[in-house]
């Protein structure tokens, strides 16, 4: 089965619309915990327009009780900033993750052309502090190659084609899955662990979880969303009964 990290960023970006501190991130996370999650995750950008440095510690806080069965995802570009506080914190897993100047949200997963002497060197540290470490790539063989040659445990494969082509119809969809097919099988054989991300909801989320070998599905924006709805925990055991965790 599945893990179900829920991506708490989206209740920062709407505190910090209005700021103070309302909504409170750590409140939400601890909704969602009690609610049955198995996993937070947080992306701490450089220009903080959403989870900010203060909100990673505070989360690392309300998290401490829980971590026997409650895993923390701190996600972002290693840059001196993102490094220093994953090796203060010293969450389950880091997922590195290539950023664009100017992007919304991710784009993309890293290029398999991408020089590995600097990102091996950060995972290796990241490993001796006890850090699981995932790279978000595209489900494509080059760069899975290159996730297995730095020393990651996992990739955490890009999913927003999948969402896609989702949309597109049976046809599209089908295509687009044994493409997501061949590279977990592909990431499986270099002993890889596999997760995935973006734009999975819950209307394309049961069939993804068709695929073997998903270890955790990080979802933020459309659970957060469907929240607005139904209520954060209703929106947790949602995602929760279709990952087979409730």
């Amino acid at each position: 089965m599945a893990r179900l990290s829920v991506n708490v960023n989206k209740v920062a970006t709407l505190r910090n619309s209005r700021g103070g501190a309302v909504p409170s991130v750590a409140e939400a996370v601890r909704v969602c915990v009690e609610a049955g999650a198995p996993g937070i995750t947080v992306h701490p950008r450089r220009d903080e327009r959403h989870i900010r440095p203060a909100d990673v510690y505070e989360i690392a806080a309300a998290l401490e009780p829980v971590r026997d069965h409650v895993e923390y995802n701190i996600e972002g570009d290693p840059r001196p900033g993102l490094i220093e506080l994953v090796e203060r914190v010293r969450p389950d897993q880091c997922t590195l993750v290539p950023v664009r100047p100017g992007e919304l949200t991710s784009e993309a997963g890293w290029p398999a052309d991408t020089p590995t002497a600097a990102l091996a060197e950060i995972i290796q540290r990241f490993h001796e502090q006890g850090v699981r470490v995932s790279v978000f790539v595209d489900p494509e063989p080059a760069p899975i190659d290159w996730a297995a040659k730095l020393g990651a445990d996992r990739v955490e494969l890009y999913t927003e084609p999948y969402a896609r082509a989702f949309e597109k119809g049976n046809d599209a969809r089908d295509r687009s899955l044994e493409r997501y097919r061949a590279a977990v099988d592909r990431a499986a054989g270099h002993g890889l662990g596999v997760n995935a991300g973006h734009d999975l909801d819950l209307a394309n989320l049961p069939t993804f979880l068709t695929l073997p070998h998903i270890d955790e599905v990080s979802i933020g924006h459309a659970l957060l969303a469907r929240a607005l709805f139904v209520g954060l925990e209703s929106a947790v055991a949602e995602y929760l009964q279709i990952t087979g965790r409730r």
